[in-house]
């Protein structure tokens, strides 16, 4: 295990010995079962080789050793900072959307504004578990209105390809294979948006453009995550905040009552309900 992640970033034996504080030796025995390591160096290899927290603990406890993060639904008590903090930052962030989903982008929480995206929506990408990913480039998702769709599934693909790969996650993988084999009406490809901006020729990060509330809407996006997280689940959350790629983008979502868009048809248990506001 140790010799396929050194090997997934581009290390050599040396290398990582002397980043990890060990002989290459030693090393050398570990990766061919001649020796056993002990449970600080593994944890001072998996740092080294930026091992995602789920997986290693998979491979602390082949080495026959108790795992080293626990993982704790969010909704556990002693979990509470940690959740009024993705409570805050949803609710501080409208009228903008903002999403909260795992490792496989499965979402675990949304805010009001991301309500807004969700008109035409096939009801059954709206069943738990709701995945980011397949809501965005499933046919009967959000693809139709996303009007820069070739663009916007190109970014996605590639970075689901890229955590795959990362992660080493069968899950990632088979959603990628999954996505990438969708079929599209003829023309969706190859879509543009449908008044490009002068103003938006130096893209800052790769925009969404998307039909709602009546308009066009355009985005871009960043990622927040916990920093050094003791437990697998706060470890695979990450939230995604969007912001107004344009001034008419803002304006519109600023003057809109949230309150009566919340009457879109989301299904009792998806993580896009209002949680108690």
């Amino acid at each position: 295990m140790l010799r396929e992640w050194r090997h997934r970033r581009n290390l050599s034996q040396m290398a990582l010995a002397l980043l990890a504080e060990t002989s290459s030796r030693h090393l050398s025995f570990i990766e061919t079962g001649r020796a056993r390591p002990s449970r600080e160096l593994l944890l001072r290899l998996c740092d080294q080789l930026d091992v995602p927290v789920r997986q290693r603990n998979g491979l602390i406890m082949a080495a026959g050793y108790a795992p080293a993060y626990e993982e704790t639904p969010i909704g556990e008590s002693h979990m509470d900072r940690a959740n009024e903090a993705v409570e805050r930052l949803l609710t501080g962030h409208e009228p903008y959307p903002a999403l909260v989903f795992d490792t496989v982008s499965d979402l675990c929480r949304a805010n009001r504004s991301a309500m807004a995206l969700l008109d035409g929506v096939a009801e059954e990408l709206l069943l738990p578990p709701v995945n980011v990913v397949r809501l965005g480039l499933h046919p009967m998702g959000m693809a139709r209105r996303i009007t820069n769709f070739a663009e916007w599934r190109r970014h996605l693909l590639s970075r689901l390809r890229r955590d795959a790969a990362f992660t080493n996650d069968e899950r990632l993988g088979a959603l990628y294979e999954e996505v990438r084999a969708y079929r599209y009406p003829s023309g969706l490809l190859e879509s543009e948006p449908s008044t490009p901006d002068p103003a938006e020729a130096h893209h800052v990060a790769i925009p969404l453009h998307i039909r709602a509330l009546g308009t066009e809407l355009r985005f871009f996006s960043a990622v927040t995550a916990f920093v050094a997280p003791a437990d697998a689940t706060l470890a695979e959350l990450t939230i995604e905040t969007f912001y107004p790629a344009d001034t008419h983008t803002a304006a519109t979502l600023h003057s809109h009552h949230w309150s009566e868009h919340l009457r879109v048809a989301v299904p009792e248990g998806c993580p896009l309900l209002p949680t108690g506001r």
